[in-house]
């Protein structure tokens, strides 16, 4: 008899993956519910994915309300029974969200679709798809990199979107629109999608081309996180004509069209275009800030103030600070679908690209830098690195949101391990790092940045540290990593306390001002800090005793 297995949410609870018999049943409730659903008016919607875009876009579809305040929409979420997912089924049914958020409205959200409006349920069946006037596909494409700092030596990892459009041909009635929202490598939905789910069509005896649809998102986590889904500007396209005008028709019914219009392209290569050029452009303004960076460094110049000196200049306002890396689903990988999809799904051999795959590797091992900061200040206190105790304070890979993903602290950490430090981390929204408490299988096998660097084995015992000044006691080095708000709250005569003495302080993100760097090194400290030369003539003015 097989061994039972189990799907362990992040508190813990264990949740049994659902046994063969019980899909029956399951399909059973969900036609129950849909049946009674559509007698009611309502259009019935199947999300495919409940993760980080899957989860709130469900609930924001569940919320629809027509203008009397009538529900419009029955939402059925639906997540493949995997040991790493299907605790979110269960939560959801429960009015959980699965996804922690920073935004206060999510959670109420998901609550409310799901047991005061009964417009929202969760499902771990992929038969759901044949109740289904509407499909929204959130399943990830990612682009899987074998080497950091090499974009080209990397492919899209197009197998899981591709096995689950050939389900959802498999099983949705002929007449439902299919909307892709996963970011895709451009042609995707034509030269992927379409042929997939025309052959499984034609098997199925359906003459009718499938009506399938692209609109990217732009999800933001943090406070903004409902907004960033309901209340921004989309792009749509559709494969065909009724497939555009039901796309539009569907985004105009859910999503807050009036104040933030639809933007309709004639062709989905377009729009999934689109969503490539538009997170290839701000990359490629954060990897051309990072040789000003160092330049900065290097010749006595603080590069904060140089920004804020432009930014003042209109045609300039976007110009950014560009931290240690930058993170989050999109922009250190989505440059690279489209390189890979010239090649791959087009067939050109010519080499074209030259700025967009330059950003992402720049992006992609700027955090290396900041080891060897640690390293030099750590040198300037007459100390070595290795077995150095270094507390970097921030995970996430933006301020003030509890988010991983592409994260540059996680290769400082590794960094920092491969050199020979012991290394803690704290960040006030997050409990856990699975990047390293589970890196073996985190995000799915084999993907872990592990792979880049030596001495990883011992980070699977990595855990965050909850009390952010008991984890102080006693550094050597204290990595400013992420510029969230108690971290730039921080005052150095507490710090120095709660370490118990001097120590190396790093700031990779402008988290310190000029007048905290100053009362760093009066209290005996040595301070670094990416891309602030200005940091040695404060040093140099406090030995003098002077104040410039």
């Amino acid at each position: 008899m097989p061994k039972k297995q189990y799907s362990i949410s992040p508190t813990g609870e264990k949740f049994p993956l659902p046994a063969p018999a019980q899909y029956k049943a399951e399909f059973a409730r969900l036609k129950r519910l849909a049946a009674k659903e559509r007698r009611a008016g309502k259009e019935i919607v199947v999300v495919v994915g409940v993760g980080f875009v899957g989860a709130v876009m469900a609930a924001v579809v569940a919320d629809t309300e027509d203008k009397k305040g009538k529900p419009t929409k029955f939402v059925i979420g639906m997540q493949r029974p995997s040991t790493r997912s299907y605790w979110k089924i269960p939560w959801l049914n429960q009015g959980i969200s699965p996804v922690k958020s920073e935004d206060p409205g999510v959670d109420p959200m998901i609550r409310r679709c799901v047991k005061e409006k009964k417009t929202l349920t969760a499902t771990y069946t992929y038969d759901a798809l044949k109740l289904a006037d509407v499909v929204v596909v959130d399943v990830q494409c990612d682009y899987h990199k074998e080497a950091l700092g090499n974009v080209r030596n990397g492919k899209a990892e197009m197998a899981a979107l591709e096995e689950a459009l050939e389900i959802i041909a498999g099983k949705i009635p002929p007449k439902a629109l299919v909307l892709i929202e996963t970011t895709v490598a451009p042609g995707t939905t034509e030269q992927v999608a379409y042929p997939i789910m025309k052959k499984v069509f034609a098997r199925r005896g359906i003459k009718s081309d499938p009506l399938l649809a692209h609109s990217f998102e732009r999800v933001m986590p943090g406070k903004e996180y409902i907004r960033s889904i309901r209340d921004f500007w989309r792009v749509c396209s559709g494969i065909n004509a009724e497939a555009r005008d039901k796309v539009v028709k569907f985004l105009n019914e859910v999503l807050n069209t009036r104040d933030y219009p639809l933007t309709v392209m004639d062709t989905p290569i377009e729009s999934e275009t689109a969503k490539i050029v538009e997170n290839s452009y701000r990359a490629t303004i954060l990897a051309f800030m990072d040789e000003w960076s160092l330049f900065a460094e290097r010749n006595g110049v603080d590069l904060k103030k140089v920004i804020e000196a432009i930014k003042v200049r209109p045609t300039h306002s976007n110009i950014m600070f560009p931290g240690p890396g930058i993170g989050g689903y999109c922009l250190p990988k989505d440059g690279g679908l489209g390189v890979w999809a010239y090649t791959h799904i087009y067939g050109w051999q010519d080499d074209i690209f030259k700025m967009t795959p330059l950003a992402i590797d720049i992006n992609d091992t700027r955090a290396l830098h900041v080891p060897q900061l640690v390293r030099d200040a750590l040198r300037n206190m007459g100390k070595p690195l290795a077995a150095a105790d270094v507390l970097v304070l921030g995970a996430s890979y933006r301020q003030d949101v509890g988010d991983t993903r592409y994260s540059g602290s996680e290769l400082i950490v590794r960094r920092l391990a491969e050199m020979g430090a012991e290394v803690r981390a704290h960040d006030p929204y997050l409990d856990h790092w699975y990047e390293f408490e589970v890196q073996d299988t985190y995000p799915h096998q084999g993907s872990s940045k592990a792979r880049f660097f030596d001495r990883q084995d011992k980070l699977r015992e990595f855990k965050m540290e909850p009390d952010m000044w008991k984890a102080m006691k006693e550094a050597d080095a204290v990595v400013l990593a992420v510029r969230h708000t108690p971290y730039l709250e921080l005052d150095p005569d507490k710090v120095v306390k709660a370490v118990g003495g001097p120590f190396a302080v790093i700031d990779c993100f402008c988290v310190l001002d000029d007048e905290k760097i100053r009362r760093y090194f009066e209290l005996g400290c040595e301070v670094k800090g990416m891309g602030r030369g200005h940091i040695r003539r404060i040093k140099e003015a406090v030995k003098r005793g002077t104040t410039n």
